[in-house]
């Protein structure tokens, strides 16, 4: 399921997470927070598909992080959207729609890094904006665990995708996510 990650308590390593992904987990109850894990990876292997292939991890347990922009009237609305490895958010349908959107988007790269303060590659739902929905897909929250970025390039964050649907403002879509 993990691969072959070296996976260690989040909390006992800040030196692995990004600054909003530490504060986030201090805050957390210490039942649910032990349950994060985390693990040092090669930053050049930190996009999906290299990571997946080098640390033997199933595509099926491995989650990605999009942040979208959806406009409307010169207002723009931003979300985290959480799905799969295996899926993509349906940007343009429910995601659209959920954000009362009339045209949504992959926020630009710059835009993305500059508001999570995170990097690219390694934006994780975890620590984002208070304001920002959470946008979960059914599949995410029904695994055991799924690995997610952890704020920074040079690390990966296991998680239950329980506690996904449990953090602050998420919601848990159950067709959020598209086949690939």
């Amino acid at each position: 399921m993990l691969g072959t990650l070296a996976t260690e308590p989040a909390r006992q390593r800040p030196d692995l997470l990004a600054a909003p992904v530490q504060a986030a987990l201090d805050a957390w109850p210490v039942d649910s927070v032990d349950q994060v894990l985390v693990a040092p990876i090669d930053p050049e292997l930190a996009d999906t598909a290299a990571f997946c292939e080098a640390y033997q991890v199933g595509l099926d347990t491995s989650a990605n992080c999009v942040i979208v922009a959806g406009k409307r009237g010169g207002e723009v609305r931003y979300a985290a959207c959480v799905v799969l490895a295996t899926t993509r958010a349906d940007v343009n349908g429910v995601v659209r729609r959920h954000l009362d959107a009339r045209k949504a988007s992959f926020a630009p790269q710059a835009d993305a890094v500059a508001m999570t303060t995170m990097e690219y590659g390694g934006i994780t739902p975890i620590g984002l904006p208070k304001d920002w929905p959470i946008l979960v897909d059914a599949a995410v929250t029904a695994a055991p665990y799924v690995i997610i970025g952890s704020g920074v390039r040079h690390s990966k964050i296991a998680i239950p995708g329980a506690l996904l649907a449990a953090l602050p403002n998420a919601e848990t879509l159950p067709d959020l996510a598209i086949p690939a």
